[in-house]
């Protein structure tokens, strides 16, 4: 009984922390000493308005939206030619077919006179260029943009204005701010801590943080040929903006240079040099921003303001090998701490990094070699030749190392914790679980299991976490060993994945993160008792005791997500070498990329242009869109409070036309499964005629009395969701969903298709935003609506009816609490007589379809498939690891 009553503490402890996290802060206190994000002037006009200035768009009531283009049609082959159309060449031979220039009237001939225009008159973005770099007497040339261009691109663009954060802030949960909370980049210590610095030094100082990201790329499949960009984007513009790559918030600044150095014979001379020369290249390119970051310059906002901008470099994204290679440390030991190697599978962490330590043996670069490499022994660090960030204002590299949630987590932890179930468990069980799993719209099948897998993807081991809980419950280990404390493992840190991943978070839910991978510490030895694992001394373990640091500092993971870095690869490295004809392809794809980014960049001006002309025109102003140009956030109130924000229902949507337009009573039952279908909708139809009157009276009819006067319903095989994300604002996407209520069938080659009816969490009319509490399970087994003629025959016309309704088929409420271990909810069938009990709710009641793990048991039955387990089996784990939006909403 106690245990149950602090499970149940607990599960309110938790509701209350998700609650924070979905309401606006209750205090808002802005960095206020000083003149932090001064205004230098108010009124210098954006980048839209000095480069409309510049065009020449004619006069009159009817101006060319479309210059330096003759028209739109011109404007659209342009934008469709270097974003979408074919080689240059092949361009030009379209133009020249007989007729074609005529009936087009371009203005140009050529794809060389097209990009003449392109490159002239299109607005200016910051250019490449070429240096050599000498390292150990050979040189190599390293592509890069001015630094600062860069800056003032990504700070200057009008489509960001809305966007972006200039001053500090802290936000509280509670009045008595004591539950911290963490979002963007603004809300974290390390931008409170600088600007503090700033303002003693140089009052009115606007902070520009610098993230960059770098990582090696192969562009080719069979040639071996790879890339090195760095990318940049700044902490001032929102994460919702940063991670979509559509919005071009991140900026490549360069290419590194990718030579292995094999004319060098001796390994660890090799390594030295390649050290060198990635710290050269990136030195060069950082050099614009020692002075700028320390003086600051004047910067132009997307809204036309101009503030003193101090760039500093803030954070270094990348996997652990670029993180050891910036930092100079050996590789298999912590970048940002102290830790001994032998200590590194411990629960506790170890001090940081001496910067001041590490600057005075760099200092000793002048004295010699010999010094030099005892200097940099002695302080942890790798002899490099002037490191980057030596000279950088106000940035310690060590701290600027961020959480890698790919990398560290999805290609390390997870990769490393599946081997180890599989090994403990054995592949045969893990394979015959994964087999009989049934199918859900986020879910992907393995069909042949996972044990042969090979070069698996982030993605798939992404697949594979959602289904790991159910891999691993109610299979014994060999040897009679309990799997108890493996089961607690594989939980804990699924919950600190993702937990990791939250988009906001509080103290409160960053003791949570703790917790989570303390229990997995408490459970580890597990794997040593079963044979998988000698030790825990590997850096990616040990790296996850720096994520809930790393989010007070910098905000949360999704500030800093490699991910995106990976997602840049397509369009900055991959495609730009595919424009090219494969020699001497840097400058090529350096010329591509400019002229890829100027028509971009010309396209939101153009929706610019066409919304102020609207505005202009019409008598009424209309409400800003993307583009139009809106005050900075200004505001220097201290603290704030602020009520909580109502969450949008779900949206749902079902098909225009029915897959069935006339689907019999018979047929739903023998085909669909829906055994009692009419006397269900017969009692929901009575039900809505007179809400008052209850189940008890309704089941005292008799079954003849149950008949309807029509035979069939239209039936539809699908019901389409989108759950706005708790925790997400505006600009956040929509958990895409979808139920799957489909009869067997025979596909275009005469093979039969088993049947699919989804699992469903129902609003029973009093659900919140997260927990259990309100909702119940339910299987859909038939999803229709009723003629129009059907209506009227049984309900009247001031009679509300829903337009689609659903057959399903219940489980038993949720228990109080989750089950120990596993934390997962169990559920069974809910029979009455032994028949499953069923009714009609309206489709509108369907909060998101619920994936359940089948209770295998020790082996799991031969005759279970993917398609009949629901049916086969009789007991039910509800899956919280769906998806992102799953696990904040069903605990």
């Amino acid at each position: 009984m106690e245990d149950e009553e602090a499970r149940h503490l607990d599960r309110e402890q938790r509701l209350d922390a998700e609650e924070d996290l979905r309401r606006d802060p209750t205090i808002i206190q802005r960095f206020t000493a000083g003149k932090a994000g001064a205004i230098v002037d108010a009124g210098a006009g954006s980048t839209y308005q000095s480069y409309s200035g510049k065009l020449k768009t004619g006069k009159g009531p009817k101006p060319n939206l479309w210059a330096p283009f003759s028209c739109k049609l011109e404007w659209d082959i342009v934008r469709w030619a270097k974003m979408r159309g074919p080689t240059s060449t092949a361009f030009t031979e379209l133009l020249q077919i007989d007729g074609v220039l005529d009936r087009l009237e371009l203005s140009f001939k050529t794809a060389a006179e097209m990009n003449e225009l392109v490159d002239g008159q299109l607005p200016e973005r910051p250019g490449f260029h070429c240096e050599e770099i000498e390292i150990n007497g050979e040189t190599y040339e390293v592509y890069f943009r001015d630094l600062m261009e860069c800056v003032r691109a990504l700070y200057g663009n009008p489509e960001f204005a809305h966007h972006m954060s200039y001053v500090p802030e802290q936000h509280f949960a509670s009045e008595d701010m004591k539950n911290r909370m963490y979002g963007e980049m603004y809300t974290g210590d390390w931008w409170w801590q600088v600007q503090a610095v700033l303002e003693n030094d140089k009052p009115g100082a606007t902070i520009i943080p610098l993230i960059f990201s770098t990582d090696k790329t192969q562009l080719t499949v069979f040639r071996n040929r790879s890339a090195y960009p760095v990318y940049l984007t700044l902490g001032n513009i929102s994460k919702d903006i940063r991670r979509k790559p559509s919005k071009q918030a991140q900026l490549l600044i360069g290419y590194l240079p990718t030579a292995k150095l094999e004319h060098i014979t001796t390994l660890e001379t090799r390594r030295r040099a390649l050290a060198n020369l990635f710290h050269a290249c990136m030195g060069r390119i950082m050099e614009p921003i020692k002075q700028a970051g320390v003086e600051g310059v004047n910067v132009t906002g997307g809204d036309g303001v101009v503030r003193r901008g101090h760039p500093i470099f803030a954070v270094f994204v990348g996997d652990y090998p670029e993180q050891a290679l910036v930092a100079c440390v050996k590789y298999g030991v912590c970048p940002k701490c102290v830790v001994e190697h032998e200590d590194l599978g411990d629960s506790e962490g170890a001090p940081s990094r001496n910067l001041f330590d590490i600057m005075d043996a760099l200092s000793q670069f002048d004295r010699g070699p010999a010094q030099y490499v005892e200097a940099c022994q002695a302080a942890g660090i790798k002899p490099v030749v002037h490191p980057f960030w030596e000279d950088l204002p106000y940035a310690n590299i060590f701290t600027s190392i961020t959480p890698d949630i790919l990398h560290q987590m999805y290609q390390g932890m997870m990769k490393h914790l599946i081997s180890w179930v599989t090994d403990a468990f054995g592949a045969d069980a893990i394979d015959a679980r994964c087999q009989r799993m049934p199918p859900n719209h986020n879910l992907r099948l393995f069909s042949s299991g996972i044990s042969h897998l090979s070069r698996v993807s982030g993605q798939e081991h992404k697949d594979i976490c959602r289904i790991l809980m159910g891999l691993v419950v109610d299979l014994p280990l060999p040897e009679g060993v309990s799997p108890t404390r493996l089961v607690r493992a594989v939980r804990a840190m699924l919950d600190f994945l993702y937990l990791a991943q939250y988009p906001s978070h509080s103290s409160d839910t960053l003791g949570y993160l703790d917790d989570a991978l303390s229990r997995f510490h408490a459970n580890k030895s597990v794997l040593e008792l079963v044979g998988v694992r000698e030790n825990f001394n590997f850096p990616k373990l040990h790296s996850l005791l720096h994520y809930a640091p790393s989010i007070r500092l910098f905000g949360t993971t999704d500030n800093y997500n490699t991910e995106a870095s990976e997602r840049l690869h397509i369009d900055y490295a991959k495609d730009a070498y595919r424009s090219t004809n494969h020699k001497d392809a840097y400058p090529q794809m350096t010329k591509w990329l400019e002229r890829k980014e100027k028509v971009l960049a010309h396209e939101k001006f153009v929706g610019w242009r066409i919304t102020e002309a609207e505005r202009a025109r019409n008598a009424h102003p209309v409400p800003s869109t993307a583009g139009t140009l809106v005050p900075a956030r200004t505001s220097t109130a201290p603290a704030s409070t602020t009520t909580p924000t109502a969450l949008s229902h779900p949206r749902i949507h079902i098909a225009r036309y029915p897959n069935v337009k006339s689907a019999k009573f018979k047929d739903l039952r023998d085909h669909y499964g829906a055994v009692d279908f009419e006397p269900a909708l017969y009692n929901f139809i009575m039900q809505l005629r007179n809400p008052h009157i209850t189940t008890r009276q309704l089941s005292r009819q008799h079954i003849e009395d149950k008949t309807l006067p029509f035979r069939s319903v239209a039936a539809y095989h699908n019901i389409k969701i989108w759950n706005r994300d708790p925790q997400e604002r505006e600009q956040a996407p929509d958990t895409r969903d979808s139920v799957h209520v489909r009869p067997a069938y025979k596909d275009t080659r005469g093979r039969a298709v088993p049947g699919r009816f989804d699992t469903v969490l129902v609003d029973m009319g009093d659900g919140g935003e997260s927990g259990v509490e309100g909702y119940r399970v339910a299987q859909v087994r038939a999803v229709f609506s009723l003629a129009i003629r059907a209506r009227r025959a049984v309900l009247p016309d001031d009679v509300d009816a829903p337009r689609h309704m659903a057959y399903v088929e219940w489980f038993v409420p949720f228990q109080d609490a989750a089950e120990d271990n596993h934390e997962m909810y169990r559920l069974t069938r809910m029979l009455k007589d032994g028949r499953r009990v069923a009714s009609v709710i309206p489709v509108a009641n369907i909060r998101r379809s619920v994936h359940l793990f089948p209770k295998f048991g020790p082996v799991a039955p031969r005759e279970w498939t993917s398609y009949n387990v629901l049916e086969l089996c009789d007991v039910f784990y509800v899956n919280c690891f769906l998806d992102h939006h799953t696990y904040i909403t069903v605990y």
